[in-house]
This record gives C-alpha cells, structure tokens and sequence, in this order.
C-alpha cells in the first residue's frame, strides 16, 4: 500500500462528532464526485468513484447525518478489463431534496443552483469545519508521493474558481498551498516536507503524520553526515593539495638554489615539511625547535612558497 492510500485508510475511519463538520466533509466529497441525475421524483444523487475507501466513509458519513442507507454498487471497465467504479447513490424525492438543501445545491423552491465553488462558504465557516472540507477533498481527489523519495502533496480541482476556494481553505491554516494547471485541470500542491506535516495535522491523520516526521529525521540525519562528509571531504583534498604544493615548491628550491640559500628557520621548516608530508601544520609547528603555532608554520611555509615562485620567473 502506498503512503498516499495509508493517508486515506486512515482518514477514512475518522469521523468528527460534530454534525456541522460531517457536513463540510460531505460538500467535499459531494463537490468532487457527487453528481444529481435524474429528474422529479426519479431525482438521485450519486457519487462515483473508484476508490472503495472514499466510497465507505461517504456512506458512513451519510448515515450519521443524515440518518441515510445509500446503496451501493460496483461498475467493472468495461475497456479496460481492469479497475472497478463504486457508486453510491441515494434515492428518493425528499430524502434527495433534503441532502441537496442542506449542501445548498438547491434553493427554496427545490431548484438547482449553478455552483461555482466546492461548498458553500457557510459550510467551511469555522475551522473545525474546514479540517473536515480538507479531510474529505484528500479522501476524494487528493495524493501524496512516498516521503522517502520526495514531499509531494496535492488536490487535484476541475476548474480554476474551485481550485482557489481550495487554496483559499489550506492558506487559512497559515500554509502556503500553490496552483498549477495541469492539462485541463488544476491542482493544489504543497512540496515542502514541513507544510506536508502540518496539513496531515490539519486532517487529522496522526499516525500518518508519525510516520512522515520518522522519515524526515532520518533523511536529515543522512544529509547531515553527508554534509559532514563532504566538508571533511574538502578540507582533507584542501590540505593535501597544499602540502603537495609545499613540497614541490622545496624541491624546485633544492634543485636550483639549494637549501641552503634559505634561512635557518626556513630550511628548518622546508625539510621538516619534506620529512613528514603529511603531517598537519598545527603538528610540524610542534617538532620547530623552538616550536611555533600553526600561523607560524603556515607564514614559513608561504615565505618559502613566495621564493619559489621568484626563482622559476627569473
């Protein structure tokens, strides 16, 4: 099972005790897949989807709310010969009437409305109830990528105006949710690992969340050492390749002037440097007679460094 199906199994069996959350959930769910066919008295709301696991807590939402048994079905593809659509449908004149006066699809007459947004924005009024709206937009039309590999998450809207009520909802959580269009829909995703953690608090997907800040730690641990690695890495490869430079600078100085044309501090370092070459500057400094710190060793080093170089222009 992926992360992301982890995520909606869990969510899946939360249900919040307050009525006016369990709607908000509801419009979510109803926005994304919830479709009225049918006319009259054969009027019927239907949801269609082909995750079971959003096809259960829907039903489940309904019957605590509403006090509603939806039916449902299974349709195989029929192309494909692979995958399957669960669909929940709910029948009846008023049983139908009041569902959709209470997600204000309709108006007093019984009409429907044209719909812009997702809900209704009395029904995301409070915060608990937008948690809820969140909760039930992921179980509907939302993923997640495997946290081991990157922090990836999104909800995928049909239009632009519901996509900005979406990231109008997360933004409300003081996070920063981003549109992309994507083909003929957008999409409102987070990337960063930290924002990711607090929209699974937001759902109230605790476990889930566990599991992710888990993750993190130790992909911050890795880097770290990584990074720590690196640096060491680099001043090693650093100090060697000064050393190598060193003693060629010595040797070039041997073979031309001799070493004796140095003074006796400085021909005193040149073939220590020689003798140990891979020694530290901070430990060459230690065996000088009398012995120097390492900005000493170091200022020798590069007295000798400059004669060097004079020799080989003239």
């Amino acid at each position: 099972m992926s992360f992301s199906s982890e995520v909606k199994e869990e969510l899946s069996r939360h249900v919040s005790p307050g009525r006016h959350c369990q709607l908000a959930e509801i419009a979510a769910i109803l926005g994304f897949s919830g479709r009225v066919e049918g006319a009259g008295a054969s009027r019927i709301l239907a949801v269609h989807t082909e995750n079971i696991t959003l096809a259960r807590k829907y039903f489940t939402l309904m019957k605590n709310t509403f006090g509603i048994a939806g039916a449902i079905s299974v349709r195989q593809n029929a192309y494909l010969h692979k995958g399957r659509t669960c669909i929940v449908t709910i029948a009846g004149k008023k049983t139908v009437e009041k569902v959709l006066m209470a997600m204000k699809w309709t108006d007093e007459q019984g009409s429907l409305v044209k719909r812009t947004q997702l809900a209704d924005g009395m029904l995301v009024k409070n915060t608990c109830c937008r948690r809820a709206f969140i909760r039930g937009a992921f179980l509907a039309s939302g993923s997640m990528s495997d946290p081991e590999k990157s922090y990836h998450f999104e909800i995928v809207c049909q239009d632009l105006p519901k996509a900005r009520q979406m990231q109008e909802v997360i933004n409300s959580f003081t996070l920063d949710a981003k549109i992309v269009q994507r083909k003929k829909c957008y999409v409102v995703y987070l990337k960063e690992g930290s924002q990711i953690v607090d929209m699974l608090n937001i759902m109230e997907a605790h476990v889930a969340l566990m599991n992710l800040e888990n993750v993190r730690i130790l992909k911050e641990m890795r880097n770290s050492v990584n990074r720590q690695v690196n640096c060491e890495t680099a001043n090693i490869n650093k100090t060697v390749n000064a050393a190598v430079k060193q003693i060629e600078d010595i040797k070039y100085i041997e073979r031309t002037a001799g070493l004796e044309s140095l003074t006796e501090s400085l021909r005193e370092m040149a073939r220590l440097r020689l003798q140990f070459p891979e020694a530290a500057l901070k430990e060459l400094g230690t065996m000088l007679n009398p012995p120097v710190g390492k900005s000493g060793v170091n200022h020798r080093l590069r007295k000798i460094s400059s004669i060097a170089d004079e020799l080989k222009q003239r």
